[in-house]
């Protein structure tokens, strides 16, 4: 018995951007269930550059569930398999658990590609399988395991969003802030300008002009 999960998300940012963050995903805010990640083997073939990593996240589990999961195993092994082709411009991820499989298996698969609606962002096209051996607690677990999906996907989206800000937002912010110097600047000149005019209008011609006799 298993369940099958689709999403999409829209990442406002090139693909060559998102590509770069790829890598740098973790650690981020919403990613504390995240504990390690290690590349297991890489290797380049044509276009594309292959990976395999071996990720260590938290596994919480709810209070019906532990007499299934035992403390040992609430640490949970991810293996992560991608592959990323410059030629196509994609990203395609695999990721499955390497532990309690008897009691919930979870396959993810990840794409990331330019955006059909504009060429400037790029989309990710998410799906999952999650299945449970459970005998009579299968369909509770598997409901469980699309549930807190749908919630780390949320969050995964949001830490991606976080760092591709932290890489990418630092020029703009600089380029945003030297134009409001900019303005602030001509605008304190401007100002300085009337200041002298107004200054200027109320002064003497002449310091020599004759001052006004006593009637």
């Amino acid at each position: 018995m298993g369940k099958f999960y689709s999403g999409t998300v829209t990442y406002k940012w090139s693909w060559d951007q998102v590509a770069q963050a790829f890598w740098q995903r973790y650690p981020n805010p919403y990613s504390n269930h995240v504990l390690t990640e290690d590349i297991l083997s890489r290797h380049v073939q044509g276009h594309c550059l292959y990976t395999r990593r071996l990720l260590t996240k938290t596994n919480p589990v709810p209070r019906w569930g532990e007499r299934f999961i035992p403390n040992s195993a609430r640490k949970m092994c991810v293996i992560e398999e991608s592959v990323v082709d410059a030629e196509s411009r994609t990203i395609t991820t695999y990721t499955r658990n390497m532990a309690m499989q008897h009691v919930m298996n979870v396959e993810e698969k990840c794409v990331y590609q330019i955006s059909p609606d504009n060429s400037k962002w790029t989309v990710c096209e998410k799906s999952a399988w999650v299945s449970s051996a459970v005998f009579g607690f299968g369909a509770a677990i598997t409901a469980f395991g699309i549930d807190r999906f749908k919630k780390n996907a949320a969050k995964a989206s949001r830490g991606y969003e976080h760092v591709l800000e932290r890489m990418f937002t630092p020029a703009l912010h600089h380029q945003a802030v030297s134009a409001a110097a900019a303005s602030n600047t001509d605008k304190f000149k401007d100002k300085a300008i009337k200041v002298a005019q107004a200054a200027k209008a109320k002064a003497p011609t002449s310091i020599m002009s004759p001052r006004p006799q006593p009637s």
